[in-house]
């Protein structure tokens, strides 16, 4: 597949500090995309980068050939492990407002045919995640796992073609977290999206990517440590493992792979 994405010679530095360095990269269109690390990796800086909320420093970021500007833009919807939903509407409500900002950009309110249409669309978003029953409930009404499907209708009524996650299932419960793997795979597979997840869990990196990102500083200097930043240190394309389950692979399936590219 064509390259959706194209990172050349990017930096991000806050004065002598360097978070990231010399990061390369072409991500195709409808890859999945797992991006694991430690702390302080740059991972978080690498999504705002991608999501136009960071601009590099040096180099540059293309999107379908053209350069990204530094703005978020409807091309592209993030999720959060917080769940970024707004606690006086409702399930509805909060799914509608992405509409309603990008038709009615200085009202964020639309009126009769507009406003049915916009209703329609988000209530045909919020069944397609489960939560045709549930549209009229609160935030608060509703559990860690049914928000997080909220946060991610939200983020797809505007219809992006990348999805950027940050650690979206980390707060989940295991049960919970494997039924978010299937409903994740699928919309990816349904609204052929280009995912780009974040996650400390190596076992989700592998089970949902087509490709794992390693990021990391290849030199440490005790002595001076932002003096380097972080970049690609693996890169292992995958099999497509969309109809692979959770459980299913194991951790000597993880050793095996990275063996077979050491």
């Amino acid at each position: 597949m064509s390259a959706i994405l194209s990172l050349r010679d990017v930096w991000v530095e806050y004065g002598d500090r360097i978070v990231i360095e010399k990061l390369n990269l072409e991500i195709a269109d409808r890859a999945f995309v797992s991006v694991i690390g430690p702390s302080g990796a740059g991972k978080s800086t690498f999504l705002r980068l991608i999501l136009g909320q960071e601009a590099p420093t040096r180099g540059s970021i293309r999107l379908d050939d053209v350069p990204l500007k530094p703005e978020c833009g409807p091309d592209r919807g993030v999720v959060f492990q917080r769940y970024s939903v707004f606690p006086h509407l409702s399930a509805l409500r909060n799914t509608m407002l992405g509409i309603e900002c990008a038709q009615a950009p200085f009202s964020a309110r639309l009126f009769g045919a507009a406003r049915r249409a916009a209703r329609d669309e988000a209530a045909a978003m919020l069944h397609s995640v489960g939560l045709a029953d549930s549209m009229h409930l609160y935030p608060a009404q509703m559990s860690g796992g049914m928000q997080q499907r909220l946060a991610i209708a939200q983020a797809l009524v505007k219809r992006p073609r990348i999805l950027l996650l940050d650690e979206p299932f980390g707060a989940l419960d295991p049960g919970i977290r494997a039924d978010m793997h299937t409903l994740i795979k699928s919309l990816w597979r349904d609204y052929a999206l280009t995912i780009i997840m974040v996650t400390h869990d190596i076992r989700e990196a592998f089970t949902l990517g087509t490709r794992v990102l390693a990021l990391d500083k290849r030199r440490h200097d005790p002595h001076a440590p932002h003096r380097f930043g972080a970049t690609a240190v693996y890169d292992l394309p995958l099999r497509n493992r969309i109809d692979v389950a959770a459980d299913d692979i194991t951790a000597s399936d993880i050793a095996t792979i990275l063996e077979a590219r050491a």
